[in-house]
């Protein structure tokens, strides 16, 4: 006579063979449905949106997909494909596997199988994955982190986020506050503006082509048909000595987070103590209910190393250190996914 943990078993192991994980590659016709699933998932942001994504979509060979547990929409994964390579997302900031709220690790597990014998039949040899940091769920959301693991998956690169936890802020410093003192003794003036083109043309491309010798990752082309699609999401704020713009700042908000995309000012912020008032207007009035002020990173040379003078400058805001994971793995091992579960 079976016993009743045999029993169990035994019906567990009936209910999983009947569950059909399904996957489809994303197209056009697709894009309400993902669109919403993005709306109500438990991690997804914006970015995921198909109308971000899709600004630049010239420039990536889609290969996201659309995962279904017997015929319902579970998961979807934004990804792009590169010399034979997987990438989630290469035009993104983060990516993952999106998933409804209510899944739980054993349907995880399995959506994420058959995404990789997807990628494994379409002849890709490895997958990249940038991981979505913590602060941008308010669920917990560390499945992937235990089957990257699993997978021996390879840290390729750590960057450092500067963020503050608005709940439970640290105290400014005496630096950023006698910043913000010059700032009302030159009585600079703070404004979100609908336009880019100032801060764009008179400011940040100005100070990346001078110290870096680069440019934004958006083009003011960009950043304004993005505006247009997100303006809730995508907010501009400028600051100002005299009618003239001396500094800003790009935020991209989220549920959970206002993260300052882009930050510049010119020559003269230190002695005008522009950027210390932007940030802690936006951090004490325009943000407080976020759980997240997040400033980015500071890193250079692929993450090993950290611009001290940017990063002790969001550290005088009480920014502390979250990670952000980017990790790298073979497809020939995807079988050890079969073996989690005992």
């Amino acid at each position: 006579m079976l016993s009743s943990k045999k029993i169990k078993l035994l019906r567990y192991q009936y209910q999983r063979q009947i569950l059909i994980f399904s996957v489809e590659k994303y197209n056009s016709t697709h894009k309400q449905l993902w669109n919403t699933f993005v709306s109500t998932s438990k991690n997804a942001t914006f970015l995921f949106d198909r109308d971000f994504m899709e600004y630049h979509q010239d420039r990536f060979e889609d290969a996201s997909v659309l995962v279904y547990k017997n015929q319902k929409l579970t998961a979807i994964f934004p990804a792009n494909f590169d010399l034979g390579k997987v990438y989630s997302h290469q035009g993104l900031s983060y990516g993952g596997l999106i998933t409804a709220k209510q899944i739980k690790l054993n349907d995880f597990i399995e959506c994420f199988k058959a995404i990789l014998k997807h990628y494994k039949k379409q002849g890709c040899k490895s997958i990249q994955i940038k991981q979505l940091p913590s602060i941008y769920t308010a669920f917990p959301n560390d499945e992937m982190n235990y089957l990257l693991f699993v997978l021996k998956a390879t840290l390729i690169k750590r960057e450092t986020l500067s963020v503050i936890n608005l709940s439970r802020k640290v105290k400014y410093s005496r630096a950023r506050l006698e910043g913000n003192k010059r700032a009302k003794k030159h009585n600079l003036v703070i404004r979100e503006v609908k336009e880019f083109s100032e801060f764009w043309n008179q400011i940040l491309l100005p100070n990346l082509k001078a110290k870096h010798a680069t440019k934004p990752v958006h083009s003011l082309e960009d950043i304004e048909i993005l505006h247009k699609k997100f303006p809730k999401h995508i907010r501009q704020f400028n600051v100002y000595n005299n009618q003239n713009i001396v500094a800003g700042t790009t935020i991209f908000e989220t549920k959970n987070v206002a993260h300052s995309q882009y930050i510049s000012g010119n020559e003269e912020k230190n002695d005008l103590g522009s950027l210390d008032a932007l940030h802690l207007h936006l951090i004490d009035y325009v943000f407080k209910d976020k759980a997240y002020f997040d400033f980015g990173s500071s890193n250079v040379n692929q993450g090993k190393q950290i611009n001290e003078g940017l990063n002790f400058w969001k550290e005088g805001f009480g920014a502390r250190t979250v990670t952000h994971d980017f990790y790298e793995f073979s497809l020939d091992i995807i079988d050890k996914l079969d073996t989690i579960l005992v």
